[in-house]
């Protein structure tokens, strides 16, 4: 039987879960109302803190979902912090699309998934 580890699991989702040798985390958000900017970079450095908890790292992410309230006004700076922190060589494979997020405070959530 395989083992499952749930990662900060509460009653209506985990931020990630672990099994078979990969990691699914739960989509990430940042603080509500700030630019996309800082928005994304919260949402990376929180990636970077479940990856660590699961065991593994950015290097190791294989799929990303980005969803971006408004595109024509936020996906150039969501990328430009995106491309910085991506390592070299270590690109995922990527979707990008246009959403209403939860509140309209949010303008990026980040869903990605990582082997061990």
């Amino acid at each position: 039987m395989t083992e499952i580890k749930r990662i900060e699991s509460g009653q209506r989702m985990s931020q990630a879960v672990v099994a078979n040798g990969m990691v699914w985390l739960a989509g990430q958000v940042g603080a509500p109302g700030k630019p996309a900017a800082d928005q994304t970079r919260a949402i990376l450095a929180q990636i970077d803190t479940l990856l660590k908890k699961a065991g593994t790292d950015k290097t190791r992410i294989v799929s990303a979902q980005i969803w971006v309230a408004d595109m024509a006004a936020d996906f150039a700076a969501m990328n430009s912090v995106w491309d910085t922190w991506v390592p070299q060589g270590s690109a995922p494979a990527r979707a990008t699309g246009e959403a209403r997020l939860a509140t309209p405070d949010y303008k990026v959530e980040i869903i990605v998934t990582a082997v061990l």
